[in-house]
């Protein structure tokens, strides 16, 4: 698919790959640069992933759980 590049470097994503995707105003977009390629991914928020999958949910909830008592003990110790 073929974009217009802009002024000030913009472009505009199709409207048929924003609603594949479900990009929307708001939405955040990752971009990565692999050689001379440009890739643009949707970032998936929590409240995206809510609802889709309940163990991966809850398994993401216990490893945002540990992750955080990690910060809290590297905090408490410096």
């Amino acid at each position: 698919m073929e974009v217009k590049v802009h002024k000030k470097g913009i472009i505009v994503i199709p409207a048929e790959v924003r609603r594949r995707l479900n990009i929307k105003e708001g939405s955040v977009v990752e971009l990565e640069i692999e050689g001379d390629k440009i890739i643009l991914k949707r970032k998936m928020t929590l409240l995206d992933a809510y609802g889709v999958d309940k163990e991966m949910g809850d398994s993401a909830v216990k490893e945002l759980g540990k992750l955080r008592k990690e910060e809290v003990e590297k905090e408490n110790s410096v």
